[in-house]
């Protein structure tokens, strides 16, 4: 069942990941979070795989959860409390396992990324979004606060503007993310999915070594006091600069010369 709801692709060292359930707006149901969760385990040791594009299909990169699923939840017993917060719990672990990944993980939004939805484009290293996507937190307007969508969204905006989306429930327009720095890059609807594979391919042509610590590094930093921060980074640097590739980088580097790999 899950099978039908994301595709993969890999060529060049790129795996392009799909959300195919247009007719759902790509909703993050039980089904779709499983699929997701199987997909990221799969990459997460393929070391084959230097970028990951997460994209969809459809006028929607998400609407976030299956409304009519959680609604159906309100029959059991408890009014659906354990499965509410089964689906919270797993929705959150995926969204983890994004940051976990080893490689770069690109969003590619083509359309609005609303709740949940948007929470899963944020949770990404980085988002190519289309002229025409929208970003929200709209949750408040059914009188639910977004609450798990805001972990994400508020690690990449200002938390009082983060906060006036999470209260107001009004969209975010892509130029205005891209203002912002919600978005990295933005691109015409007809050139999104070559923007963001040009972005990957930049970022691919990279040591993979290097780009894999790199993101390990960044999100263990994120959020440490400075002092803690820098004695991780550090750490960390320290490590990568061992590495006989990049010994053979800086050396390349300063006789003016092309670097030979030791991989």
């Amino acid at each position: 069942m899950t099978d039908s709801l994301i595709r993969r692709h890999d060529q060049d060292g790129i795996a392009t990941v799909t959300l195919s359930a247009p007719g759902t707006l790509n909703a993050l149901s039980t089904p779709m979070l499983m699929a997701l969760a199987e997909t990221f385990s799969a990459l997460a040791i393929d070391d084959r795989i230097r970028v990951v594009i997460l994209a969809a299909e459809g006028k929607a990169f998400s609407a976030g959860h299956d409304l009519k699923e959680m609604q159906g939840f309100r029959s059991a017993p408890d009014g659906g409390e354990a499965q509410f917060r089964a689906l919270f719990d797993r929705c959150s672990a995926v969204m983890q396992q994004v940051a976990a990944l080893p490689q770069p993980v690109i969003a590619q939004v083509q359309g609005v990324a609303t709740a949940a939805g948007c929470q899963l484009a944020c949770s990404c290293d980085l988002i190519v979004a289309s002229e025409t996507a929208r970003f929200g937190v709209n949750g408040i307007n059914l009188g639910l606060f977004c609450s798990t969508p805001a972990v994400a969204l508020s690690r990449r905006l200002a938390p009082g503007l983060a906060f006036e989306l999470l209260t107001t429930g009004d969209f975010l327009p892509a130029a205005r993310a891209r203002d912002l720095g919600v978005v990295n890059r933005l691109a015409p609807p007809e050139s999104l999915a070559d923007e963001t594979l040009a972005l990957a391919r930049q970022i691919a042509a990279k040591d993979p070594a290097a780009i894999r610590l790199g993101k390990r590094a960044f999100q263990a930093q994120l959020g440490l006091p400075l002092p803690q921060a820098y004695a991780v980074a550090g750490g960390l640097m320290v490590e990568n600069v061992l590495f006989p590739d990049t010994a053979e980088g800086i050396q390349a580097f300063i006789e003016r010369r092309p670097a030979r790999s030791n991989t």
